[in-house]
């Protein structure tokens, strides 16, 4: 039997419908929408589209949303300054840094200075480190839409063989974290991992954040397993992801669709993290 879909789309639509109804709330509390600043250095077309993309989906939730973009020969401490701006505007509830960067510029103490309670995306040093310790964080936004997937589709997870292919600092490494701390038992490999099949084939729940199309496929995937594919890579057939969807959905028990599977989830994590993050805010001093 082929696998089952984990329908990305309609699961978002759900968590959307909250979303909106937490921003109502927000705004009859307060007086003003929370809102969220999205940094855009440089002039890559694709960020371009992702970042309007963003904004509109903002508005039509409820939140606001906004483009900071700066040119792409800026230096690091211009961009250190305009963030530190935002991280001083009280009017602004999140920021999140468009990645990747352009070349030259330091990527990590940019990073670091955003403030970590407007860090909507998970990526400072001390969201990350709270997420490490097990302790409350602004977790970033692409796992996250995976953990509530499979809360979505009631897949368990404590007990399960969990294996995350690929270590970023935005989807892998958090996603093997995420796990952990829901019970799975975790095995975190990459594309240098010495037979990489034999691993993947032993995984209840499979998910895959390489950025290289197709490099699981179904004989790598372990029969029933749960599927949960990050990947999103441009080709000449169109998007695809991380994984052979043809030969995994022989094989898998539950797969996430390529586009329409964990990609809508993004989205609607970062607004939760928004209105987290501005909930937060309201309740101290600032």
């Amino acid at each position: 039997m082929p696998a089952i879909l984990l329908d990305g789309r309609a699961t978002a639509a759900r968590y959307l419908a909250e979303v909106k109804e937490e921003a109502v709330r927000f705004e009859e509390d307060y007086g003003r929408k929370a809102s969220l600043a999205v940094v855009l250095v440089g002039d890559d077309q694709a960020s371009q589209v992702y970042v309007r993309r963003i904004i509109r989906g903002f508005t039509d939730a409820g939140l606001a949303a906004e483009a900071v973009a700066l040119p792409a020969d800026i230096d690091g401490a211009a961009v250190i300054d305009r963030i530190g701006a935002l991280n001083a505007d009280r009017g602004v509830d999140g920021i999140l840094l468009q990645l990747p960067l352009p070349k030259g510029l330091p990527t990590e103490a940019i990073v670091s200075a955003i403030d970590p309670d407007k860090d909507v995306d998970g990526v400072t040093p001390t969201q990350a480190g709270r997420l490490l310790l097990g302790q409350p964080a602004l977790v970033p936004n692409t796992p996250a839409g995976g953990m509530a997937l499979l809360q979505a589709y009631d897949i368990p997870i404590s007990g399960a063989e969990a294996v995350v292919v690929g270590r970023s600092a935005i989807v892998g490494k958090p996603m093997a974290l995420l796990l952990l701390a829901a019970n799975a038992t975790v095995t975190l490999c990459h594309t240098r991992t010495r037979d990489l099949g034999a691993v993947t084939r032993r995984a209840d729940i499979l998910c895959v954040a390489a950025g290289r199309a197709g490099l699981i496929d179904g004989s790598m995937i372990k029969p029933g397993a749960v599927v949960l594919d990050f990947g999103v890579n441009s080709t000449d057939a169109g998007l695809v992801g991380d994984v052979d969807a043809a030969s995994a959905r022989e094989v898998a028990g539950y797969l996430t669709p390529v586009p329409g599977g964990t990609g809508p989830m993004t989205n609607v994590m970062l607004m939760r993290n928004t209105l987290a993050a501005a909930r937060a805010h309201r309740r101290s001093p600032r």
